[in-house]
């Protein structure tokens, strides 16, 4: 018994073609977020977009139209955002915890993918939200710092 069976590397390539659109075109609007001090940001908008992607990905390849089928990943998602909301906190004009909301999230699909056998989705999707919780973290403290110089600005010149 074979722990990973016939694993199609060109299908793995194709999908993270995929995701890391999906990633790149939300970054942008991550940086925004992030640069804005919204709580959402940097590491949340694209683990969101990769998660979607991926639940699409998912379903495209293997719901062929089975109702039941789509009803099950339609409560997975729910179910597994549900679950991430319960990880964002509110407190004194500040948001935390949205990061993990959304990689709870691509947990989520990383699982469906491994219930699917669809292992190369959820190889790169593990991939890609691990690098992003480890990479993106001193971009993350960058806009936080560029945050304060601009406060500090403002308050020093009475904007």
């Amino acid at each position: 018994m074979t722990l990973l069976p016939d694993i199609n590397w060109p299908l793995i390539a194709h999908h993270l073609a995929q995701l890391a659109v999906a990633y790149v075109l939300s970054v942008p609007i991550g940086w925004n977020r992030e640069a804005a001090s919204r709580g959402v940001g940097l590491r949340t908008f694209p683990l969101v977009a990769i998660a979607c992607c991926a639940y699409l990905l998912i379903g495209r390849d293997v719901l062929s139209g089975s109702e039941s089928h789509a009803r099950l990943m339609y409560g997975l998602m729910s179910g597994i955002g549900f679950i991430g909301g319960g990880a964002i906190l509110k407190q004194e004009g500040t948001v935390s915890g949205t990061a993990t909301a959304a990689a709870i999230w691509s947990t989520g699909a990383i699982g469906t993918a491994v219930a699917w056998q669809r292992y190369e989705i959820a190889i790169v999707v593990s991939i890609i939200t691990v690098i992003t919780l480890r990479a993106l973290s001193p971009l993350k403290r960058f806009a936080h710092s560029n945050d304060k110089r601009k406060k500090r600005y403002r308050e020093t010149h009475g904007e």
